[in-house]
């Protein structure tokens, strides 16, 4: 894969987007066996969906993928709040709003995926792993659209879901706070809160999406929090625009 030197490999998909495929599972089965003797500390990722219900074969995870409108994906925030919590653990390797909602990579379809990721992060016992998708698109070669970064030969910049995601970067290993949001546009809503710590403090972050047109007044109430966290201090990002469609 281009590596002059070997490198580790500490996952392998078997297939994409296959399940519903007439041989898929027969098939599966063989990389499966084969991959486990010769290497039994590779985990291996299954295509058929788990959060609803548990695989009828094995596997050590499941791979999640959506593609959807940005009103159906920020109702998917609670996606994995229903799932059994004593199953396979997801990988959402493939997760945007997509077609006209999108654009070349709108704000509204960000809004959308932040929602989502909210929830990701909430679940984050049993969403594993997940990843945006696709990462790079050249500008003068758009084969899929939306992507997070567009580039050129001479110049780069990044969509709005790609500056959204920046937002994100610290909840892996952080802690989850349960969080309470009271609005009257509570529907139009989505947030989490996560602290994280360094040598000498600890940090809070508190994401809140507001998916609606209307400008919104709320109260926030977590719990959990330790003493060393200092509100003193505290800066605000804002992620928005003039228009929902704007992209860059």
């Amino acid at each position: 894969m281009g590596h002059p030197e070997p490198f580790p490999v500490k996952y392998v998909a078997i297939g994409n987007e296959d399940c519903g495929k007439k041989f898929y599972r027969g098939n599966y089965l063989k990389f499966y066996n084969a991959i486990r003797q010769a290497y039994p500390d590779i985990q291996m990722i299954s295509n058929c969906d788990g959060s609803s219900r548990p695989l009828d074969h094995p596997a050590d995870l499941y791979d999640f993928h959506v593609y959807t409108d940005s009103k159906t994906l920020f109702n998917m925030r609670n996606t994995f709040d229903r799932t059994s919590r004593s199953g396979l653990k997801a990988f959402v390797s493939e997760y945007a709003v997509w077609r006209s909602d999108a654009g070349r990579g709108s704000l509204l379809a960000s809004l959308a995926e932040a929602a989502f990721l909210t929830g990701l992060e909430m679940n984050s016992d049993i969403v594993h792993m997940a990843s945006y998708t696709p990462l790079f698109v050249n500008d003068n070669d758009r084969t899929w659209n939306p992507d997070a970064i567009v580039f050129n030969s001479w110049q780069h910049y990044g969509t709005p879901s790609y500056w959204m995601q920046t937002l994100f970067r610290e909840s892996s290993g952080a802690m989850i706070h349960p969080i309470t949001v009271s609005s009257s546009y509570s529907g139009s809503l989505a947030a989490s809160a996560i602290t994280w710590q360094d040598s000498e403090n600890s940090f809070l972050r508190v994401k809140v999406v507001n998916f609606g047109s209307d400008a919104v007044s709320l109260t926030i109430s977590t719990s959990g929090l330790q003493a060393s966290v200092n509100a003193l201090g505290s800066t605000s990002t804002v992620l928005t625009s003039g228009n929902v469609m704007d992209e860059n």
